[in-house]
């Protein structure tokens, strides 16, 4: 039975050797994107491969297309394959922030078809704190062949704009509240957000250990969040399409499918002036 939301440290400590298995490493950080690369190279768990959120996960940003546009789909397909992920592996995500770097990966792996993919629930940080193994030996790797085909699980700008006010289409912004209000705005040259959409920040999806919140109390959550919206009029947003694949995952395991992802976020959006924005509270 393949893993399609989260996995356990536990149950990942039993395939470590396990060939049907793909170890990613996506941490990274916003600010700072040597972070990643040279974390990994101090420790990581045994046979992780890694991917950069900025260079692997991303296309080129040109400044009016957001911080982490989505790449070429063949691109990023000859990215997994170089790394050895082809359709028969499962794969495993884990970052060292509550899972929302690898959710980017879980998002698009299933982007381009393949739904064998999960994040580590609790990341590295839970693994180290069970005194599971680690390493700086870089694994080799052997090439596959992922052949894949783009499913429609994201929207454009185009699409934003033309559902603004849409009673049928919820934006769901993942950002912290303060930058949601306009409050402050450390990533892009604009505060605030877009006009009509909520504010449900990821951190709200995590317990204190830094795992998913259970099942039951992630469906309370949205349920107190969207009110009586459909799961599948929903399009999450965040800055540049990473924290919003957070808010994705944890719907899937609420068992509310259908969401959507705006890549582009709120990075592209403010990108162009014309475009209104919307600060405080309110939608």
């Amino acid at each position: 039975m393949p893993y399609t939301t989260i996995v356990s440290t536990a149950t990942l400590a039993e395939h470590l050797d396990d060939p049907a298995w793909v170890i990613v490493d996506c941490r990274h950080d916003l600010r700072n994107p040597d972070y990643g690369p040279r974390e990994y190279a101090k420790s990581h768990i045994p046979g992780a491969r890694f991917l950069h959120v900025d260079k692997d996960l991303s296309g080129a940003p040109h400044g009016r297309n957001g911080r982490h546009p989505l790449p070429d789909p063949p691109a990023f397909m000859r990215t997994l394959g170089a790394v050895g992920v082809d359709r028969a592996k499962q794969v495993v995500a884990y970052d060292a922030h509550g899972g929302a770097y690898a959710a980017r990966l879980w998002w698009m792996l299933r982007w381009v078809g393949h739904d064998a993919v999960a994040v580590l629930d609790g990341g590295f940080g839970k693994w180290l704190r069970e005194d599971r193994p680690e390493t700086s030996e870089v694994p080799v790797l052997r090439p596959a062949t992922f052949d894949g085909a783009v499913r429609a699980l994201g929207v454009d700008l185009a699409f934003v704009q033309a559902h603004l006010r849409d009673p049928a289409v919820t934006l769901v912004d993942a950002r912290a509240a303060e930058r949601y209000v306009g409050a402050t705005e450390p990533l892009d040259p604009v505060a605030g957000h877009i006009p009509g959409s909520i504010n449900s920040p990821n951190s709200a999806i995590l317990g204190p250990d830094g795992t998913f919140k259970p099942a039951a109390e992630l469906r309370e959550h949205w349920r107190r969040v969207l009110g009586e919206r459909r799961a599948e009029g929903v399009v999450h947003t965040c800055g540049s399409g990473v924290a919003a694949c957070h808010n994705l995952l944890a719907m899937e395991i609420a068992g509310l499918s259908g969401s959507r992802l705006y890549a582009g976020s709120w990075s592209e959006w403010c990108a162009d002036p014309a475009r209104p924005v919307a600060t405080g509270p309110r939608p």
